[in-house]
């Protein structure tokens, strides 16, 4: 292979860098083609960039830690080099060695960034850039320092390329100013400069770089809407006719989102043309723009007839999904438009075909105009039904529309219509468990709508003789249970067992219902004894500590000259739930003092704890001064826990309110000036008993 190295041909070279590439030799064949790359890597022949390049690729790719090193001076002399191709070779590499050999690779960051000026070709800069904010991507200063230096003042004639990526940069440090930063963090100059920049970027020559500065504006938080008019015009610009499809697609995808955001803000007028392009991508963004932001009803009707006519014609289901949410906004926006609404989603609900995702985003948005909507309620059960009908391939579907027939059926005028469907799914349906719900829905009419229990029980007893357990399980118990002999009152306590709400935690009554089973007992269960309150809220409530009250915080002979009590703090635990001693902390302020009360409880039954004192070290907290202290005599095992106290003075010229706001939402053992205080449970008696 080394013989190959002296050809002259530049395909054959290119193709032994390659077939290096793919083989990756091991740490002991390495050294065979080492010296050969370097010789290529150092060439000086002006024709030789290629090889250069390529050179640099290979070796960055089969280098060791050891081999980086060596290379290093090398690598370092690329980065600046004269010419671009051998320069976007050598940050390429950088970016790469970074997963392996950052330390080495963060050395580099001088010569980086005189890259990153460089205006002689657009990929080095471009390179050059990202490989400057991988080095720098664990320092949020560090990176907003890097944009800003290059953004403000700068005459480097940049790519585009590299423009489109300092967008991104600065509009992710005002992301993460927004994220965690104040009102007044996001209103300082370095934020400022940046929206300017963007704002700036809005008029620049390169159609990617205008559109790239608008999309970042968009996914902002808090930008005024004289800047997000701009970012409209911009766009807008993209949807003529004469700009290639894949612009087209992207701005109005992103004004899509817009109309999300800001509706108001949106001129619409550009976009009713593009709702008959040849791009159904295009048009069905156009048209759910559109929906999002009319005013008027009757042109809102236009629209959902327009995109029924090319639905079928939207290949991807992502666009699907925008459509539906589109449409159910519009109908919650004019409810008088349900009819055309619901008739446009139960035609697409009925279409063969379809994801589950597609179908479900589209029952939801049914069942959401059903229960918003009182008009709307029976025509959408009566679509539902004929879907059940018709539809054997989503079960989970099938039974949330039986779910809601079960809720809304026996409620609307004429709930006789439903119960033909509902049996079908009995008897047509080859899912067990959809038989099932179909069974427990008959009988929740049987028990609500008198009219239909002679007809309803006949269809119930035909369940009897189903082939699976659960079907017969319910038929029989629902026949025995409605269609029996029984008392009125006893019917109508088994109704509201059986169809109403449990009012009792299902944890408590399956204990209760294991408790019944192993004692044997011969009287009937009651579901009254079960406990209705929740009994692991209940434990959680008596692990919390209780407090001290203010008398007893004043009335403690320690502390009864401290004057008048400023404020206490919420309860901070200071233990995990599952210790063995909970230890939690409560502070409160004086004009003059700070008291520490500590609530510990002791969880372990077997274990007396005695002379329990509080020892805090004020570790760089010279100025405070400890004023007193009192322990806890005896804390036995109990669920009221016992308190200890321990006060500090104030330094001299520090008011309450200066340092009572920071202790008081603190939750850290902290206050002005970083003064920490690190506590510790000194047990001086521990006794057994």
């Amino acid at each position: 292979m080394t013989k190959l190295f002296q050809s002259t041909d530049k395909g054959l070279r290119r193709m032994v860098y390659l077939m290096i590439k793919e083989l990756l030799p091991c740490a002991d064949e390495v050294f065979i083609v080492t010296s050969s790359l370097m010789k290529d890597m150092n060439s000086k022949t002006s024709d030789d960039m290629y090889r250069r390049a390529n050179a640099i690729r290979v070796l960055c790719r089969i280098a060791d830690g050891t081999l980086v090193t060596q290379i290093e001076r090398y690598l370092k002399q690329a980065i600046v080099d004269n010419n671009p191709v051998v320069a976007s070779a050598a940050l390429v590499s950088g970016i790469h060695l970074f997963k392996t050999n950052p330390k080495t690779v963060k050395r580099w960051t001088n010569e980086v960034q005189q890259a990153a000026q460089y205006s002689g070709a657009s990929l080095v800069q471009f390179h050059a850039l990202a490989l400057l904010h991988r080095l720098l991507q664990h320092d949020a200063l560090a990176i907003s320092k890097m944009v800003t230096s290059l953004t403000s003042g700068n005459t480097v004639d940049r790519s585009p390329m590299a423009e489109c990526l300092l967008i991104r940069y600065a509009s992710q440090v005002l992301r993460d100013s927004a994220g965690t930063g104040t009102s007044r963090q996001l209103e300082s100059d370095s934020c400022r400069s940046f929206y300017d920049y963007l704002e700036s970027c809005l008029q620049h020559k390169a159609e990617m770089v205008m559109f790239e500065a608008a999309r970042a504006i968009t996914e902002l938080p808090g930008v005024t809407d004289l800047l997000m008019a701009q970012v409209i015009s911009a766009l807008q610009l993209f949807l003529s006719s004469s700009k290639p499809p894949v612009l087209k697609f992207a701005a109005i995808r992103t004004l899509n989102k817009v109309a999300m955001t800001h509706p108001m803000a949106m001129i619409c007028n550009s976009m009713e043309s593009m709702v008959s392009d040849q791009n159904r991508s295009t048009a069905t963004f156009a048209i759910t723009t559109l929906l999002k932001t009319t005013n008027d009803p009757a042109t809102a009707d236009c629209l959902v007839k327009k995109i029924t006519d090319f639905m079928s014609e939207i290949a991807d289901d992502e666009l699907k999904l925008v459509v539906v949410e589109a449409i159910r906004s519009l109908c919650m926006k004019f409810p008088g438009n349900y009819r055309a609404v619901l008739e446009f989603l139960s035609k697409n609900l009925r279409e063969k075909g379809g994801v589950f995702k597609y179908k479900k985003a589209i029952l939801d948005s049914i069942v959401s105009l059903i229960r918003d909507i009182l008009e709307a309620k029976e025509t959408g059960l009566l679509q539902l039904c004929e879907f059940i009908d018709e539809n054997f391939k989503f079960t989970y579907l099938t039974t949330q529309i039986l779910h809601l027939l079960g809720i809304e059926g026996p409620r609307t005028s004429d709930a006789s219509r439903y119960i033909r469907y509902i049996n079908n799914q009995v008897h047509l349906d080859a899912n067990a468990s959809v038989r099932a719900s179909a069974v427990s829905i008959l009988a929740k009419f049987d028990a609500m709508v008198d009219s239909l229990k002679p007809h309803v029980l006949i269809l119930l007893r035909r369940c009897l003789f189903d082939s699976d357990d659960e079907v017969r399980d319910r038929a029989i118990l629902y026949v025995n249970t409605l269609g029996g002999d029984h008392d009125s009152i006893l019917v109508e306590n088994m109704k509201g067992f059986l169809f109403g709400s449990l009012d009792v935690p299902l944890v408590n009554l399956e204990k209760s219902l294991r408790t019944y089973l192993a004692s044997a007992s011969e009287e009937p269960f009651d579901i009254t004894s079960v406990p209705k309150g929740n009994e692991t809220e209940k434990k959680a409530q008596s692990k919390k500590p209780t407090t001290c009250t203010t008398v007893s915080v004043s009335s403690i002979p320690e502390f009864s000259n401290f004057g008048n009590l400023f404020k206490s703090s919420e309860p901070g635990e200071l233990t995990e739930a599952e210790t063995e001693y909970a230890v939690s902390i409560v502070k409160h302020i004086f004009d003059r003092h700070i008291v520490l009360e500590y609530n510990c409880s002791n969880t372990i039954p077997e274990h007396l704890l005695e002379k329990v004192v509080i020892a805090v070290d004020a570790y760089e907290g010279e100025d405070f001064t400890q004023a007193g202290y009192k322990p806890i005599k005896s804390l036995p095992y109990s669920d009221t826990p016992g308190q200890a106290f321990s006060a500090f003075e104030k330094p001299k010229g520090v008011r309450y309110n200066q340092v009572s706001t920071y202790w008081l939402f603190s939750s850290h053992l902290q206050v002005q000036r970083n003064v920490v205080f690190h506590i510790a449970l000194l047990i001086s008696i521990w006794k057994e008993h």
